[in-house]
């Protein structure tokens, strides 16, 4: 569900990005007058969650991949303007550090996954576990939130992907940029997500609330001063378990290298050739002279110690700033 650089217009891309920035601005002023500098470092512990799940491929039907995000779940531990935050900055870190979406392509990532996942899971979970009432309500709620948004991003996703051939053609008449037109596009990227990928997204929800849940209650519960070490202990042992995201072979569907567009479709659209071009520091979560295993997981470590840094820094910023103004 990363859009690379150069499969979407630089309008396309201008849009999106206009559409997230109103929502990054409220995102960020709910934060700053909602959530304690206590509980901001659970913001980057969020982010390194998200981070992580997205390295854990799994196969689809038609030989892609696809994973995991995690957004039900932060909007619910955190509310759902905190996850846009969390989930805005892991996917952000990926693309700067991994290559893993494009840089141009960032608004339209994060409408989709830091927008559409958790919010409208957090909506379907709200209502059903209030509708229901009881545990179990609360459950099935996680659980559906999670399976529909999943999939309803992947549906926004190929929407994105499939009108760049309606709307952007060259003097020849052939696309410029991603050359698949929706009637393609949308079953070749919801049908899978329907099928597994909304299911292992349901599943992750599931099993890292109960979890959390049971470890750390504080951080459901929105307690002043949560107890984070067992959430630390589940972000260590989804380090030591990411190489798992390897075990699925094939690229995610709209996500291939130009080359492999070339085989497909028979020529690399002109936009795709002449396109912005970006090299991250760890391109595909590999490390030079590692092995695939061990880059991948010098690559857990490295973003989710970025993401729980960086919060845990903004915390502490906050605190020096109130402390100033105090005095």
């Amino acid at each position: 569900m990363h859009i690379p650089d150069n499969y979407l217009s630089p309008a396309t891309c201008a849009v999106m990005g206009a559409v997230m920035v109103p929502v990054w601005a409220v995102a960020v002023r709910k934060v700053r007058t909602e959530v304690s500098n206590a509980r901001v470092p659970l913001l980057g512990i969020g982010a390194a969650f998200s981070f992580l799940l997205m390295m854990f491929n799994v196969p689809l039907p038609g030989g892609t991949t696809g994973h995991a995000v995690g957004g039900t779940l932060l909007a619910v531990l955190l509310g759902p303007w905190s996850a846009c935050i969390s989930i805005s900055i892991a996917l952000l870190v990926q693309a700067l550090m991994f290559g893993d979406g494009g840089i141009l392509a960032f608004g339209a990532n994060c409408f989709n996954m830091a927008f559409v996942i958790p919010f409208l899971g957090y909506v379907l979970f709200s209502v059903i576990r209030d509708v229901s009432k009881g545990r179990r309500a609360e459950y099935a709620g996680l659980a559906a939130g999670s399976y529909i948004s999943i999939s309803v991003a992947a549906l926004c996703a190929a929407i994105e992907l499939g009108v760049q051939p309606l709307l952007f053609r060259g003097p020849s008449g052939l696309p410029l940029y991603f050359p698949w037109p929706i009637s393609v596009s949308i079953p070749a990227m919801v049908l899978p997500h329907l099928a597994v990928a909304g299911v292992a997204e349901a599943i992750f929800t599931v099993a890292i609330f109960t979890f959390i849940k049971r470890v750390s209650p504080g951080t459901i519960s929105a307690a002043p001063k949560p107890r984070f070490r067992g959430v630390y202990a589940l972000l260590v042992a989804l380090v030591c378990l990411s190489p798992l995201g390897l075990l699925a072979s094939g690229t995610a569907w709209g996500e291939w290298g130009i080359g492999e567009i070339g085989k497909m479709v028979g020529y690399v659209p002109e936009g795709m050739r002449r396109g912005f071009s970006f090299r991250a520091l760890f391109p595909d979560y590999a490390v030079t002279g590692m092995s695939g295993v061990i880059g991948y997981v010098i690559s857990a470590i490295t973003g989710a110690a970025v993401l729980v840094i960086t919060f845990k820094l903004i915390g502490l910023a906050r605190r020096e700033n109130r402390r100033k103004a105090l005095t």
